[in-house]
């Protein structure tokens, strides 16, 4: 009681930080039961909580070689990085996410939650599991010189994540080699069909000049064989006139020797000496003349034998040889022996070398055959493979915090403690002087010791 008494009447509005000090001390089985509690709580969860693993496959571009087979000339081409990007690009969609979940539900079953449907699950976790790693973003520490795509897939124990992530990869592959398989059917189906559309117009194109080819030739021997019957009637009717001249010769000659008395054929020489001659006897004479003798000189008898010659006669044409030579050009202008090979022709795909190569890439089209299930689109550096251990929780780490929580909130309780009994305390130094030495006695009773 005589201690009580010595206490200050007075309330000082100043925080001693000694005073604060021995205040915590004395609440010091608050701070301690706070810290137990705190580091109870962060065993319990870092213990029971569900451990959540971490894998991921790395996708980098396939050599050339190994896409050689897809590179057909003038029909397809695909470089390295356009299959990483592609087969990427199938990671990446949840449409093959989703289908790869369908065909493997065992992998999932985990994750199937009561109430929802196998699409809902799988959405919520698609949502949060997987993600995509692409050379030089944020999340990877890219130092390589070669691009890559990668997936990484967050999981709950209990999940197969190592099956799950690398049948995810062959099953894009998968989804790629067959979308690769029917571009290339597409393509080859649209080849085939220009190449039948181009032999069409070939073919066409090639009875066109045939056609065209017959209607210039038999033209061509039309023309030919008119002229040949002009110049046939022309040099007839040439011949028909100068035998009408002849016979109108004749016919004078005859007249001027009937009137000279000329029977057989003379000569001016004779016909002047014929009265010596025949005192004579038996002379031969020679003559020379410069100068074609007239017809009259001939004689009746050959003149009126040739007359008689020419009106008998019923054609000329032996008397022209070009004639003959015209009758045999007209006689085989009858056949034209290329118009006759022409229309014979059977297989005229043959004579167009156009339509021989277009055969040629169409046979080859047609007996191609591509399996691409060996074919490597991307190379796999790193498949995925079982963690060592739980990215979360970390227990050492949660321990920690646990203890560092436990410890700032066992101060702060203690402070607060400490301040509502100095505060209690306050109020009883301002009662009456009787009551305070029981105030007093219940407030150290009152402490913890």
């Amino acid at each position: 009681m005589e201690k009580l008494q010595t206490l200050p009447p007075a309330v000082q509005d100043e925080i001693d930080l000694f005073d604060l000090l021995d205040s915590i001390w004395e609440q010091r089985l608050v701070v301690i039961a706070t810290i137990a509690l705190a580091a109870l709580a962060a065993a319990a969860y870092a213990f029971l909580a569900t451990p959540m693993y971490q894998v991921q496959s790395v996708l980098r571009p396939a050599a050339i070689k190994d896409l050689d087979v897809i590179n057909i000339s003038d029909l397809y081409s695909l470089s390295p990085e356009a299959a990483l990007r592609r087969v990427g690009a199938t990671l990446e969609s949840y449409d093959a996410r989703l289908s790869f979940f369908r065909e493997n539900q065992e992998l999932f079953e985990k994750i199937l939650e009561p109430g929802l449907t196998l699409e809902q699950s799988f959405e919520r976790f698609n949502a949060k599991a997987f993600h995509i790693l692409q050379s030089g973003t944020k999340n990877q520490n890219d130092q390589s010189l070669s691009p890559f795509i990668g997936i990484q897939l967050t999981y709950p124990q209990g999940l197969d994540g190592v099956a799950i992530v690398n049948g995810l990869v062959q099953h894009a592959l998968q989804i790629q080699r067959q979308v690769i398989a029917d571009d290339i059917a597409a393509m080859v189906n649209n080849r085939l069909n220009q190449l039948e559309r181009r032999i069409a117009v070939a073919k066409a194109a090639y009875e066109t000049w045939k056609d065209s080819e017959i209607a210039r030739l038999r033209e061509a021997d039309e023309l030919k064989r008119k002229r040949l019957e002009d110049e046939l009637a022309a040099l007839r009717q040439t011949l028909n006139t100068q035998r009408q001249n002849r016979i109108q010769q004749l016919d004078e000659a005859i007249k001027i020797a009937k009137a000279l008395g000329i029977t057989r054929p003379t000569t001016p020489s004779a016909l002047g000496s014929s009265g010596l001659r025949a005192e004579q006897g038996s002379v031969i004479l020679t003559e020379v003349h410069n100068r074609q003798l007239p017809l009259y000189f001939m004689g009746t008898e050959a003149l009126e034998a040739e007359r008689n010659v020419l009106l008998e006669r019923t054609s000329d044409d032996f008397a022209e040889p070009r004639i003959a030579e015209i009758q045999r050009e007209l006689q085989l202008l009858e056949r034209n022996r290329q118009i006759e090979l022409l229309l014979q022709r059977e297989q005229e795909e043959l004579f167009l070398s156009e339509i021989a190569a277009f055969r040629e890439e169409e046979a080859q089209l047609r007996t191609l055959q591509l399996d691409l299930s060996a074919v490597n689109l991307v190379e796999i550096d790193q498949p995925a493979v079982t963690p060592l251990h739980p990215i979360k929780p970390r227990k050492t780490l949660v321990l920690a915090l646990g203890l560092v929580l436990g410890v700032m909130l066992g101060l702060f309780a203690a402070l607060l403690r400490a301040m509502y009994l100095q505060r209690k305390t306050v109020a009883v130094l301002r009662m009456r002087p009787e009551t305070y030495v029981i105030a007093a006695t219940a407030a150290n009773q009152a402490q913890p010791r």
